[in-house]
């Protein structure tokens, strides 16, 4: 890490929106060649930070320097003529175009005739080169490759004019462990070349392994600037959610080391259930008050799983019998009137509706379910957003807030408020803690097993296997799009022992397929 003098010094931002101080006199320092995370819950200010730093949002109080300049940065153009870039969590790029295209877009070279595309592709070629990209034709579409490279060919394009200051916002969200590190590649040569990188992330082992320093927001406020080796990933804990761990450690294994094994007529009851490319035949039993946890890699199969057992993909063979009796759940419709219900792993385009309302997103399916034609009155739609938004917490509490306002962690709040309120006996949970920050991630494990004690049966699938361990009664574990193996949670059941199931259920199994699981534990254990 370089020490200078700092590229960004950020004193005493305030930022106000109606009814909420989304920053408090926060100040803010980064360095040329050093990677400086931002931590804190969702809802901490992080992104409002970001927003003022890019010229998104205008700051109330404060200022901002850029090296020796104290600017006032009007709009994400001054951002970007001070040297300051932004990589977003959802790639921003026009994959109806080639590469080359997305790299030198708005820097096309030109001559008197228009564009030059030979000379244009050649500079991204040029550039693409500079972050060990070469590798890449400039030509191919971009829908030709990965999220991974799409990820880095945005960073290359950012890399096109004369960045001081590259943002990461949650990039590594969609990447695999070996993805990752490739990113972290290209991250370190950056530094190295003395861009100074602020980088946003929920992955906690992440966060240790590629940041020099660290920046802690609270609630709208500044805790402390922090150098990586100076603190414990308890202590960053702590000080993100203003306590020490003990609502964390309270969810210890909740298991059927300590409720037993269900037994009698299961609630939910499938045999069979198959659809041609998405699932192979699959049993699957749902007892009342039972947590059962989907666990497997990426492409598993576990989010086809949960889309047959909810309706929203129509199965091709099997039955279904629900409190003993056949049933047909071959629609969300019919999934509702059977007391169904799902919680998508794409929050952003199958859950959050992003230009309505919390109070319009938490009603939303009672409404669905009641029927248009019957509109909710008033005192049935404060009753449900009342009672939701207290049960889960949601901040800002504020109802008439537009849902695309909110963190990532409220905004899933909202979503499992808003099935909550149909009040289901099942109810399958996709990747409900992803991407966000680990005080959200405790209360949505509570209310998890709060619900699995009422009485609701419950489908958990996530991509951390601690997280999996820790909830269920059940685990299911899936592998190419089918269930190698259901077992009871006891003792002997780790991360690791599933990790071994997945790698080592086919005699062929190689080592590399062992250790790409592995592999993916390691990254999949970062947020716990």
């Amino acid at each position: 890490m370089t020490q200078s003098s700092p590229i960004v010094t950020m004193k005493e931002i305030s930022i106000s929106f109606p009814g909420v101080k989304a920053l408090d006199h926060v100040s803010f320092r980064l360095f040329p060649g050093e990677v400086h995370t931002l931590m804190g819950e969702n809802g901490a200010g992080k992104s409002t930070l970001i927003k003022a730093l890019t010229g998104v949002y205008q700051i109330d109080e404060g200022s901002v320097r850029i090296g020796d300049d104290v600017v006032r940065l009007n709009g994400p153009a001054d951002a970007q003529d001070a040297g300051i870039s932004t990589v977003y969590q959802e790639v921003n790029l026009c994959t109806n175009l080639t590469i080359g295209e997305n790299v030198m877009l708005g820097h096309e070279v030109r001559s008197l005739l228009g564009i030059n595309w030979n000379a244009t592709h050649e500079a991204a070629s040029q550039n693409l080169a500079k972050l060990g990209l070469g590798h890449l034709n400039p030509r191919a579409p971009l829908s030709s490759i990965s999220i991974a490279m799409q990820q880095l060919v945005a960073i290359s394009r950012s890399m096109v004019t004369e960045t001081k200051v590259l943002i990461l916002d949650e990039p590594t969200s969609s990447l695999d462990s070996v993805e990752v590190a490739q990113l972290f590649s290209v991250v370190r040569s950056l530094r190295d070349q003395g861009v100074a990188i602020l980088f946003v992330s929920h992955f906690l082992d992440q966060v240790y392994e590629i940041s020099d320093r660290l920046t802690v927001l609270r609630n709208g406020t500044f805790v402390g600037e922090y150098l990586v080796d100076e603190l414990s990933r308890s202590e960053l804990i702590g000080k993100m959610i203003g306590k020490d761990l003990d609502a964390l450690k309270s969810l210890d294994k909740h298991g059927a080391q300590s409720r037993g094994e269900f037994t009698g007529e299961p609630v939910y009851s499938a045999e069979g259930l198959a659809k041609k490319g998405s699932i192979t035949p699959t049993n699957l039993d749902l007892h009342a008050g039972e947590i059962v946890g989907v666990a497997g890699l990426l492409g598993s199969g576990r989010t086809e799983l949960a889309r047959l057992v909810y309706g929203a993909d129509k199965p091709e063979d099997g039955t279904v019998k629900i409190h003993g009796k056949s049933a047909s759940v071959h629609t969300p419709s019919a999934a509702l009137n059977h007391k169904i219900a799902f919680s998508s792993e794409n929050r952003r385009d199958e859950g959050i509706i992003r230009d309505l309302s919390v109070r319009e997103n938490l009603i939303l399916a009672v409404q669905a379910k009641r029927g248009w034609s019957k509109p909710l009155s008033r005192r049935e739609s404060d009753e449900i957003v009342e009672k939701y938004m207290t049960q889960l917490n949601v901040r800002p509490n504020d109802p008439n807030r537009p849902i695309k306002n909110l963190s990532g962690g409220n905004q899933q709040k909202v979503l499992l408020g808003r099935w909550l309120a149909t009040e289901p006996e099942i109810l399958v949970l996709d990747e409900p803690t992803r991407g966000i920050d680990v005080g959200a991630k405790a209360e949505i494990q509570e209310r998890v097993i709060e619900l699995a004690a009422e009485g609701v049966s419950i489908v958990f699938i996530s991509s951390e296997l601690e997280e999996v361990v820790r909830l269920s009664d059940r685990i299911v574990v899936m592998k190419d799009h089918r269930k190698i193996a259901e077992m009871h949670n006891d003792a002997d059941v780790t991360p690791e022992s599933i990790v071994a199931t997945i790698a080592q259920e086919s005699p062929n199994a190689d080592s590399l397929e062992a250790e790409s699981a592995v592999e993916t534990l390691t990254k999949e254990k970062s947020n716990e």
